[in-house]
């Protein structure tokens, strides 16, 4: 799984400073015994954050993340690109501004030579709308930071747009083209259009084509993580599904 701390675990007070190798191991231990992994910490700080005192402490909290990654078990930490929308929606227009990425590349840069120092890895999620808004956006990125210690968590569907949903095949290739040998994590959910844009729903149960992005991992990755998202109870068998479902396409 990929764990959040605040958001999936109550009756602890996490804020920065709390966490510690005991508190971690805890946590691990309780998954471990319901034979549960911990494959990435998830800490959705906004890196761009355009109060630059939030963005410091965001940053801190990240940092305290990669310090105790693997008293979790676990080597990645994963945030998104982040937005000059202090809370992170999309689509500012400031996103798009070389200024917006050059604040990415220094806040990451930072970042992976932190995790570098512990032995454990950055995973940055581009997401449609952010800053790294597409495939190529990612690539500079990469170009630019050629460590190791980041790598992609890759959720398709983030990067599709209502302009190019009904392509969303040929968004992954792109994708996969771009940044595919730096993918240590992906996050597999379906989407359905609606008025407001597109609607995220459990795999198998929209509108997205996932047999290119299976039949690539099938060949060039296939220990990957694969994480379901928007996968609760009663949708787990359609998710299942389109996991075993017999792939179709050539291999490329």
């Amino acid at each position: 799984m990929q764990l959040a701390l605040a958001k999936a675990i109550s009756g602890v007070d996490f804020r920065p400073g709390s966490l510690g190798p005991e508190l971690a191991a805890a946590i691990a231990g309780d998954f471990r015994r319901h034979r549960v992994g911990i494959e990435v910490l998830g800490c959705y700080v906004n890196p761009i954050h355009p109060d630059l005192e939030a963005r410091a402490a965001g940053i801190a909290w990240f940092k305290e993340h990669l310090r105790h990654a693997r008293d979790f078990g676990c080597q990645i930490v994963a945030l998104e690109s982040g937005s000059l929308h202090a809370d992170q929606r999309p689509h500012h227009p400031g996103n798009e501004s070389s200024e917006a990425f050059e604040d990415l590349v220094a806040v990451l840069a930072d970042l992976v030579d932190e995790a570098a120092h512990h032995g454990v890895v950055v995973g940055i999620e581009p997401v449609h709308g952010h800053v790294l808004s597409t495939p190529e956006k990612t690539r500079v990125l990469l170009e630019r930071i050629t460590s190791p210690h980041l790598q992609v968590v890759f959720d398709p569907v983030n990067l599709l747009s209502r302009d190019d949903a009904g392509d969303s095949a040929g968004v992954t290739r792109r994708a996969l083209e771009a940044f595919g040998d730096r993918i240590s994590v992906v996050h597999l959910k379906d989407f359905r259009s609606g008025s407001e844009g597109l609607v995220p729903c459990a795999a198998g149960l929209g509108d997205y084509d996932s047999a290119p992005l299976l039949e690539w991992l099938a060949r060039h990755k296939p220990t990957v993580a694969v994480l379901l998202e928007e996968a609760g109870p009663e949708r787990i068998a359609a998710s299942l599904a389109c996991l075993q479902r017999p792939l179709t396409h050539p291999i490329s």
